[in-house]
């Protein structure tokens, strides 16, 4: 027959609650050894400097919408004069100007356009963007624009 003291003993030692004052056992650095201040946090911002301004908030003008946009390579101009070394009834691409050495292995990616500088002779399929005073000139000759 089971009886009140025949029940077993339960043994469970309950939790210390941490950061309850000094008296507690577990209070003024609540079980982090000897550290304070800042080295006490679980986690510091990876932007803090230690109470030094952050140095996002030193350069104010590179903050924004908009601000910190790639600057864009300008094109490539090439001129009527240059045009007018190639052969009669050449088609004006990209590949061409680069085997002609109008342009380097460099400028390859770039944007090209072609502008009215200078006179031109030979008739030529100009396959590039180009601007008004230059399909004139070209049109002028007997040359086409596509």
């Amino acid at each position: 027959m089971n009886t009140l003291s025949s029940l077993p003993k339960i043994v469970e030692i309950p939790k210390k609650r941490l950061g309850r004052g000094t008296g507690s056992g577990r209070g003024a650095k609540s079980g982090r050894g000897t550290t304070r201040h800042q080295t006490a946090r679980t986690d510091i911002p990876l932007h803090f400097e230690g109470g030094q301004n952050r140095l996002v908030k030193r350069f104010p003008l590179l903050r924004g919408k908009g601000r910190n946009k790639p600057v864009s390579a300008k094109s490539l101009v090439i001129t009527l004069d240059q045009l007018n070394t190639l052969k009669k009834g050449t088609e004006v691409n990209r590949e061409i100007l680069l085997s002609e050495g109008i342009i380097t292995p460099d400028d390859k990616n770039r944007n090209i356009k072609v502008v009215g500088e200078g006179t031109i002779d030979t008739v030529l399929t100009v396959r590039l963007p180009v601007s008004k005073s230059a399909q004139i000139a070209i049109e002028k000759v007997g040359g086409k624009v596509e």
